[in-house]
């Protein structure tokens, strides 16, 4: 049963949170003994003026500087060994990350394939990665995936056109330096899809099989910001205060999951991902009220008690009090909030709208049967029941 008695570890990085986090770059990077800095990040996230504020702060400490920015909305393996090459032919000893979650998890799998000289589809899978990697640092760009504090990595692989999770204590990142500012350069769709990636996070991490009082703690704060915060992000994308609450939701989420793991969702997320090349956040805010009606009936009081986190978040304003859901509304009241949530930017609802044909539908499922995050689903499901699962978003 989730949140159980079984002993339960938690990993985080060292963590600054705060405006002005940015500018430490330099000084965290040399108090882990960097030198020669490889800067992972991307085009946009260049054109946005982050990385070179990165870049001025580690020239700042007197270190080189090496940036890789081939990276794309989704991080293939060719770009993971493009960068491993950089790293070892420019003689760098550590990684700094400026960006969302493709930067992030580009050069956590760059730092395992630079330190055990090993192809990265080497690494899928739990507990694969022998030999810490290099230092690294994650500047988070976006307020959705975490990966500046979870040890996971998300990778697509090009041939069999799917994404998988390296998965490894080792994958935590040494420092993570959160600094809000960062998200005011995202635009809506960004902003909505980042955000659903956060709450589909604390979702799924409060129902996972090995979810623990550490976890709930974090899980359930993240769907109180994200129903206070995101809104009024999406509608007010240069108000700090919101930034600053969906960058905490980020955060929160990322611990949860990072330690609890994650569900169907993800799993299915990952395989249309990988299939279409759709950006993450997208596809969970499209699967995750479906995710909701798949898993209740195995964890309901689990559902009732993230709703009733859902209203206190909407109520934060007017510091009303909230009122306990009807157990047979509970459901039907989730779903809505999620539906009104990832509705607003105007992604899709649909799968078909993505481009989904109804005959890849088998095949997605049984990629998504294969992927590690169904393990910690609070419903065993095989790959009939994810393809109905899809039917149903379809």
């Amino acid at each position: 049963m989730a949140g159980g008695e079984a002993l339960r570890k938690f990993v985080a990085p060292e963590i600054v949170f705060g405006e002005g986090a940015l500018e430490l770059s330099g000084r965290f990077s040399r108090n882990l003994g960097g030198r020669r800095i490889l800067v992972v990040s991307d085009p946009g996230v260049i054109a946005a003026g982050w990385t070179e504020k990165a870049r001025k702060s580690l020239e700042e400490a007197n270190l080189s500087v090496v940036v890789y920015e081939n990276v794309r909305s989704n991080p293939s393996t060719a770009s993971v060994m493009e960068g491993a090459s950089v790293f070892v032919r420019e003689q760098c000893d550590m990684i700094l990350a400026v960006g969302g979650g493709s930067p992030m998890d580009c050069a956590k799998a760059i730092g395992a394939v630079v330190s055990n000289e090993q192809h990265v589809l080497e690494f899928e899978g739990v507990d694969n990665v022998s030999l810490p990697p290099p230092p690294l640092v994650c500047v988070p760009t976006t307020a959705g995936s975490a990966a500046d504090v979870s040890q996971f990595a998300i990778i697509t692989d090009e041939v069999r056109k799917v994404k998988f999770a390296i998965i490894s204590k080792t994958m935590v990142p040494d420092v993570a330096l959160i600094d809000p500012r960062t998200t005011l350069t995202m635009e809506k769709s960004l902003t909505v899809a980042t955000g659903m990636d956060a709450l589909t996070h604390a979702v799924e991490a409060y129902v996972s099989d090995a979810s623990s009082p550490l976890t709930d703690l974090h899980a359930l704060e993240t769907v109180r910001l994200v129903a206070r915060h995101l809104p009024g992000a999406a509608a007010e994308l240069d108000n700090l205060e919101h930034r600053r609450g969906m960058m905490l939701a980020s955060l929160y989420a990322g611990l949860a999951f990072s330690n609890a793991g994650l569900g169907m969702v993800h799993a299915l997320a990952h395989s249309l991902g990988g299939a279409l090349d759709l950006p993450h956040g997208e596809c969970n805010a499209l699967l995750l009220r479906h995710g909701c009606a798949a898993n209740y009936s195995a964890v309901p009081e689990r559902f009732a008690r993230i709703l009733q986190a859902f209203k206190e978040g909407e109520s934060m304003a007017s510091m009303s009090p909230v009122a306990p859901t009807p157990p047979e509304k509970v459901l039907e009241e989730l779903v809505a909030r999620v539906g009104v949530l990832g509705d607003i930017s105007g992604i899709a609802v649909r799968l078909r709208d993505f481009g989904l044909r109804r005959e890849d539908i088998p095949r997605i499922a049984r990629f998504a049967y294969q992927d590690p995050c169904l393990l910690t689903n609070p419903r065993h499901m095989d790959a009939a029941e994810l393809e109905e699962v899809l039917h149903g978003a379809w």
